[in-house]
């Protein structure tokens, strides 16, 4: 089976874990071991950030960042419901509310007239998702938040090595998370990371994931553990050292992919719009004015073939049990693109030879659908 996604570990990473291991270290009352506070330095300078707080889960740095932007029971929040749960979880967590708008249905991302069009009174933060490793709209997000005195924390857990108007993501929010969850394009197994430039936000993020501690027994806010442990921290800084070359076998893989697709009138494949430079988290493409019968019946094939495509969102977070109670706004475009869209492989450890058969099982796949 080729894997939709595959950790890429080398020796590297392994003797670095060692290293760490008889060391004798593992990780640091306070959350900051000396490899943990080397990756955050890495990081910070990759992201070109003034600040970078590592912890141990993506979600973890999703929490910590909307907490420590000081949202409140009440608040509003709005986010995108066509991503994973995680982000709207978090903001449940804290009381808040979370306001699910429409995507744009060429990026995937949140549309940002929709999220004008969702501001009330009681907004406090607009939480964008870079989906698939594409960057949202976050300048046009920044002057919203800017006209009615609003947050951004971003979202950037599938965007490392990606680009917004010459910069890494997170240039225009307030607060930028990440997740080095085992598929990300980078990863520590599991583990977060924050980035700002905001210094009270950062002292904040700092305290809160070692129980609020500013010394040991010494509480001065209510906080969590979100250690990351020096072992996870040793296998980031060497990921974070091989990431553009991750990142540009991903594109080479995508742009083959794409050239081997481009003539197929019934998908649309992923757009690169102005100013942005791809992830390639993910390659999604559409079946378009496909029921999801269709789709499910493509994706279905190449499984067989040993293809592992995906759907990635299947089940919009607004249509879940636990949220619907929250779902405000109608939202088509995102119920339509998780009736269309999947995924293909096309992570680092997939060869060119690859590329072109998943190529050609789409193409056969579809003449099938045509014919049925």
């Amino acid at each position: 089976m080729i894997p939709i996604n595959a950790p890429q570990i080398g020796a590297e990473e392994i003797e670095a874990v060692v290293k760490v291991m008889r060391s004798g270290v593992l990780t640091d009352k306070l959350g900051a071991g000396p490899v943990v506070t080397k990756f955050e330095e890495a990081f910070a300078k990759f992201a070109e950030a003034k600040h970078a707080i590592a912890v141990n889960t993506g979600t973890a740095a999703l929490h910590s960042a909307i907490v420590a932007a000081e949202l409140k029971s009440g608040d509003e929040v709005i986010l995108p419901s066509f991503t994973f749960v995680s982000t709207a979880e978090v903001v449940v967590m804290t009381g808040a509310k979370p306001v699910f708008v429409d995507i744009n249905p060429e990026t995937y991302n949140v549309s940002p007239e929709e999220v004008e069009k969702a501001v009330t009174k009681r907004t406090k933060m607009i939480f964008p998702v870079d989906l698939y490793g594409l960057p949202a709209d976050t300048q046009q997000m920044r002057e919203i938040a800017d006209k009615h005195g609003l947050v951004i924390v971003e979202d950037a857990a599938q965007a490392h090595g990606a680009g917004y108007k010459g910069k890494p993501v997170g240039a225009f929010a307030d607060v930028t998370c990440w997740s080095f969850y085992a598929s990300k394009n980078m990863t520590t197994g599991e583990g977060g990371m924050i980035t700002t430039n905001d210094d009270e936000i950062a002292e904040k993020l700092r305290l809160m994931r070692s129980h609020g501690e500013r010394e040991e027994y010494q509480s001065v806010m209510l906080g969590h553990n979100y250690h990351m442990s020096e072992i996870q921290a040793a296998i980031g800084c060497v990921q974070l050292e091989k990431l553009q070359k991750f990142v540009a076998k991903r594109r080479e893989n995508a742009e083959r992919l794409t050239s081997k697709l481009r003539k197929e009138p019934k998908l649309q494949l992923p757009i690169k719009p102005k100013g942005c430079k791809h992830g390639w988290y993910l390659y999604t493409v559409r079946l378009k004015d496909a029921k999801k019968r269709q789709r499910d019946r493509v994706v279905e094939g190449l499984r067989k073939k040993g293809i592992g495509a995906g759907v990635y969102y299947v089940n919009p977070i607004h249509l879940m049990p636990y949220y619907s109670k929250f779902s405000k706004h109608k939202l088509p475009e995102t119920e339509k693109a998780a009736q269309q869209v999947f995924s293909l492989p096309v992570h680092p450890g997939v060869t060119a030879e690859q590329i072109d058969f998943i190529g050609k099982s789409v193409l056969h796949l579809l003449k099938q659908v045509r014919q049925s």
